[in-house]
């Protein structure tokens, strides 16, 4: 059995400002290291329940953030960035078991965590069908594109709320709460016990259900920061400006929204 982990970092417990996640500010070495101390337990919950191999994207920022040498010795590990829309779901494929997500953060514009946003700052909002979007609803979505269930989350509590509304059944550890600019974590070792444990039952129970809706249709708009990314991303084949700084498409197929935002959302 193989297992998918994709580790973000702004959720991890503790953290709360930029500079703790930014790799050229002091405080990066710190929480450098929670992060990878999340993702072993990961790793290790994944192990416990069967899984003969984990294959982890490091899906923050540089993609260079793990402190690699702490990862177990059956797990491979997928630094920097391919290019490909899969994106922070990179290396996945029909052959894994099961998804997981730690160090996750809830979307842009939510109140649960102070460095909420959806891909970068430059964006102020994603809606898909009319309803907001996560990074993780893309990326549950792209698990979902290779029949990859998604059981297990962790990150802010909002962002733990949304996973569990978007694909019911998802084990979750809810490791911070935002509250202004300010939040309440779990100390790093009580995340840590947490996500072994979650991991552990999630891919242990995992089934096929555990995916989020597929329709049919894609109305994907972007809320850009101003309207000159707006106006320079609407050029993106099918787009159309609607509004002072947004840009709309209409597709047919999953990855059409990932090769959309891949191009595009960098404003």
């Amino acid at each position: 059995m193989k297992v998918f982990i994709s580790a973000d970092m702004e959720g991890t417990a503790g953290i709360t400002s930029w500079s703790e996640t930014e790799k050229d500010h002091p405080d990066y070495a710190e929480f450098r290291a929670y992060m990878t101390e999340e993702v072993v337990a990961a790793c290790e919950g994944a192990r416990a329940a069967g899984a003969e191999e984990v294959l982890v994207k490091d899906a923050h920022e540089t993609g260079r953030n793990l402190v690699i040498g702490r990862l177990p010795e059956y797990v491979r590990v997928v630094r920097d960035w391919s290019g490909h829309p899969d994106s922070m779901m990179f290396g996945l494929d029909r052959g894994f078991s099961a998804a997981v997500y730690t160090g996750y953060h809830d979307r842009a514009g939510a109140e649960t965590n102070p460095l909420a946003h959806t891909l970068n700052t430059r964006i102020m909002r994603i809606t898909i069908n009319g309803a907001p979007a996560s990074e993780f609803t893309l990326n549950a979505r792209t698990a979902a594109r290779y029949g990859v269930p998604s059981v297990f989350l962790s990150g802010d509590a909002g962002m733990c709320a949304a996973a569990r509304a978007l694909v019911p059944g998802i084990e979750t550890v809810a490791t911070s709460e935002g509250i202004g600019s300010a939040t309440v974590s779990l100390t790093p070792s009580r995340a840590v016990a947490a996500i072994r444990e979650g991991v552990e039952r999630g891919v242990a129970g995992r089934r096929a259900a555990l995916m989020p809706p597929m329709p049919e249709r894609y109305e994907l708009v972007i809320e850009y920061d101003n309207p000159a990314s707006a106006f320079r991303s609407h050029w993106f084949p099918g787009g159309e400006i609607c509004g002072e700084r947004s840009v709309r498409w209409t597709v047919f197929d999953a990855f059409e929204v990932q090769r959309i935002l891949r191009f595009v959302s960098g404003g």
